[in-house]
């Protein structure tokens, strides 16, 4: 399954040619236009990638860049396209949180490289870290789960059901999407997730005096501090 993207680009020509090509590539796209669709987008939904343009209308992309970095804390890559090409404007917009930076008129072969080559690199960095919700750790490389200290022992399915929802805490995750990234198009029947989070909840939740999954019954699931 591709990843999700979201690009911000004024221009929509540019728009439109960087939106389909990385669709058919397999990646599901969101575009935004300005700072302000594009915080709304960002603070709402998650993505595995940003494309962002630095010139953009009321806020541009190195403000943004900084925003998403020191306060909303998005540790995603973040590849910038401009059309300054100094060293100068590359140092500042890799200072400012860019893990990447393409000078316009660019090849949408040569960003789609680029965008595959950042997807993997932070696939590699986030299979080998911890993911901590409060007294809750888990460590995605040998998939021990730990709180207060006591080891947690979970099934294969219990195993990617926490890893989904703590790497989108405190954003609620649908069923649909629970669904998808733990069966994709082979769907159980209609009770199977209900069944496994109630073991994941037995097992992180009942032995200890604070909840931290939480339901929402016309939506999903959540789990936070």
């Amino acid at each position: 399954m591709g990843s999700s993207i979201l690009l911000v680009e004024d221009n929509l020509d540019i728009a439109q040619m960087v939106v389909n090509h990385l669709e058919t590539q397999g990646h599901i796209m969101d575009h935004a236009r300005d700072g302000l669709a594009t915080t709304h987008l960002v603070e709402h939904n998650r993505y595995d990638l940003i494309i962002l343009d630095l010139t953009l209308p009321g806020i541009d992309g190195l403000d943004l860049c900084r925003h998403f970095r020191s306060t909303l804390g998005i540790k995603i890559p973040i590849i910038m396209l401009t059309a300054r090409d100094t060293l100068e404007d590359k140092i500042e917009g890799l200072g400012r949180g860019a893990d990447d930076y393409l000078v316009k008129p660019f090849s949408v072969l040569e960003l789609a490289a680029r965008v595959e080559s950042q997807l993997r690199r932070h696939h590699n960095q986030v299979t080998s870290q911890k993911l901590i919700v409060d007294d809750l750790e888990m460590d995605t490389a040998t998939l021990s789960v730990k709180r207060q200290n006591q080891t947690l022992n979970l099934t294969p399915i219990g195993l990617k059901l926490l890893s989904l929802l703590m790497r989108s805490s405190p954003s609620v995750v649908s069923r649909s999407e629970i669904e998808q990234h733990i069966w994709g198009e082979a769907m159980p029947d209609s009770d199977a997730l209900r069944s496994h989070m109630y073991a994941l909840r037995k097992t992180i939740d009942k032995p200890f005096n604070k909840k931290l999954i939480k339901t929402h019954q016309t939506h999903g699931y959540q789990i936070v501090a």
